[in-house]
């Protein structure tokens, strides 16, 4: 499974466009797939059915930027879909991936995570993995788990890994699919950025191999750029919880995400989360 692949995208994107959602009339007949023929969208697109059908079978690379300006108008890419599709027709053919360095937060962003005392918070790196957390946002979302592990890199809970793989985790979430679709997205995202990431890589590899769920969603292409939404969960100790999430990129660390959760003033989430936030008391940071 090519996490970069961008015939896949293509593919997968030209099959979610009908001829009527890209403003074709389709020719009568009984049509033997939904989406857009390679034809349609060559047209569309304002190319050639040869040259669209090498780029879809990975055959052409270094489209200019007009050919990719034209297929985003022909699929209706969305702005993260559209910065996608760059980000996998400039990656460079033979990838080369490199260990990278563990990722290390900045000072100043765990100085503003601990002064979050009162709002579940957790601080993400570019794969999901914890590199820090609060007591609340550890409650919130992996009490399970040994608090500290996050300081140690070797055993950095993964969000992703546990979402597929944990039992535990995923009985806390109460939209399970939903939330699931929206990691993939924004997983596919984070891979065309970063095609070079044998850790990341390692990662979609391990999830394709052990959750068919993984695969199906995957396989659908969906792209997502997850900087707010809703979640609800199913917490064993504070119960069902309706909550709202907010991400705060870091300027100086951009694969880093600040995530953080609020309830609805004066509802019985907000009751709930208020309660699980004073069980969990702040614990001075080592180092």
């Amino acid at each position: 499974m090519n996490p970069c692949d961008l015939g896949q995208f293509l593919h997968s994107r030209r099959a979610r466009t009908t001829p009527v959602n890209a403003g074709l009339v389709p020719p009568p007949g009984r049509r033997r797939v939904p989406g857009l023929r390679r034809e349609e969208l060559a047209r569309l697109a304002g190319v050639s059915v040869a040259y669209y059908t090498r780029l879809e079978q990975g055959h052409s690379r270094n489209a200019s930027d007009s050919v990719l300006d034209g297929l985003a108008r022909a699929l209706r890419l969305d702005e993260t879909e559209r910065a996608h599709l760059y980000d996998l027709a400039r990656a460079p053919r033979r990838v080369t991936r490199r260990p990278a360095p563990p990722e290390v937060p900045h000072p100043r962003t765990l100085a503003l995570l601990d002064a979050l005392p009162g709002l579940p918070a957790v601080l993400l790196g570019r794969r999901n993995d914890v590199l820090a957390w609060n007591p609340p946002g550890h409650a919130l979302l992996a009490g399970h788990l040994d608090p500290e592990a996050p300081e140690d890199p070797a055993r950095r809970p993964s969000l992703t890994r546990m979402l597929f793989l944990d039992p535990r985790s995923r009985e806390r979430e109460a939209d399970w699919e939903a939330y699931a679709r929206t990691h993939v997205g924004h997983l596919r995202l984070v891979a065309g950025r970063h095609p070079d990431d044998p850790e990341l890589a390692a990662l979609i590899g391990e999830l394709a191999m052990k959750s068919p769920e993984f695969t199906a969603l995957w396989a659908v292409g969906h792209v997502r750029d997850c900087t707010f939404g809703s979640r609800r969960l199913n917490h064993p100790e504070a119960g069902p919880l309706e909550l709202t999430y907010q991400v705060w990129l870091q300027p100086d660390s951009p694969d880093c995400r600040l995530e953080v959760y609020t309830a609805e003033p004066g509802t019985p989430s907000a009751d709930a989360l208020a309660l699980l936030t004073g069980a969990a008391a702040p614990a001075p940071r080592r180092g």
